[in-house]
Formats: C-alpha cells, sequence, structure tokens
C-alpha cells in the first residue's frame, strides 16, 4: 500500500541522457531528474548499453522539451 506521502508528492521523472562526443559517439549513459550541465549530453527515449562506443540510432534521440508553464496564482489586494 503507498503511503500518504508518496500519493501528495509531487512524481519526479527519471530522464536518460547519452553523452557523445565530438563524432557522435555514444561515451557514457544517464538517468536523471535534470539535464546534466556539461556539453555533449543528449536526451534519449531509452537506454541500451550496447550503443557505448557506437553512434545512436536515429529513432533513439528525445523531442526536445517545451517548458511547462504555470498560470501564476493570483493575489488578492
Amino acid at each position: 500500500m503507498m503511503s500518504l506521502w508518496s500519493l501528495l508528492a509531487p512524481r519526479r521523472t527519471m530522464r536518460r541522457y547519452a553523452l557523445l562526443d565530438a563524432a557522435g559517439v555514444c561515451r557514457a549513459l544517464r538517468e536523471a531528474q535534470s539535464a546534466p550541465t556539461q556539453p555533449g549530453w543528449v536526451e534519449v527515449e531509452e537506454i541500451c548499453p550496447s550503443w557505448l562506443g557506437r553512434t545512436l540510432p536515429n529513432h533513439t534521440l528525445a523531442l526536445p522539451r517545451q517548458p511547462v508553464s504555470r498560470p501564476g496564482s493570483a493575489l488578492a489586494a
């Protein structure tokens, strides 16, 4: 059974990233809640260890995510 906290807390989804070198070869894979800050990381739809040392298949790159705009709360004056 889920705890009350897990029901109320916002869910943070893990996103998947691949580190590409200058030639487009995959050098590392990572799952994280936010994008890595170092250059070369691209978001992918899935992680497959067999990509290490190879170029990524074209279908694996994730579409860029648009920032979610949340309406501001109305404050009473």
